[in-house]
């Protein structure tokens, strides 16, 4: 195995830099499981039956407005391996409503994370759904403390009607394309 060289092995930001990630506005996110490992059921006759694991996932993904009044949920997909949803922010909230140092943010439970999401960001909404869904899947004895997602999620800002559209349509036709599917482990190899 390599040593780790900075130089060589950084990691690069899939943001948009400049970006503020946590004002008022649509985001289309996708989070896929570690090493694409279908956990989450399967797809038959092009309708996704979610398992015990699925239906975590999907759970924790609505749970999320209840805890944070400030999003609202659009329309959202658990597939065999990933997670496609979007989600509405509807005012900036950022550093004003948990504060932040000049460094560092602090996680949703006051810890002080160097380098973290900005408080009330998307990413911090993606990595409380992340972690509780990890924590509520660990409590299954044959998942404890294994890997569930991949390190980060794909993104894209909704620009306007016609791109949530769009989005959406994506959505709710995925099941159906499974087959074609780039996620899937079948067109992967």
């Amino acid at each position: 195995m390599t040593k780790f060289d900075p130089k060589i092995h950084h990691r690069r930001s899939i943001r948009l830099k400049g970006y503020d990630y946590s004002q008022a506005g649509a985001y289309f996110v996708t989070v896929v499981t570690w090493h694409r490992e279908c956990l989450f059921g399967e797809i038959v006759k092009g309708e996704m039956k979610l398992n015990k694991i699925g239906k975590i996932v999907e759970g924790e993904w609505l749970e999320l407005p209840k805890r944070l009044s400030y999003i609202e949920m659009g329309a959202s997909a658990v597939m065999p391996n990933h997670f496609h949803g979007i989600l509405f922010i509807h005012q900036p909230v950022g550093a004003t409503r948990l504060g932040q140092t000049k460094s560092m943010h602090v996680n949703l439970e006051g810890s002080p994370l160097p380098h973290g999401p900005k408080p009330a960001s998307l990413g911090a909404i993606i990595a409380q759904f992340k972690s509780r869904a990890t924590k509520r899947i660990w409590k299954i004895p044959e998942f404890n403390a294994t890997p569930i997602w991949q390190r980060n999620y794909y993104e894209h800002i909704i620009r306007n009607e016609t791109d949530l559209k769009n989005k959406t349509d994506y959505i709710e036709a995925n099941p159906l394309l499974w087959d074609e599917d780039d996620e899937n482990p079948i067109n992967t190899k």
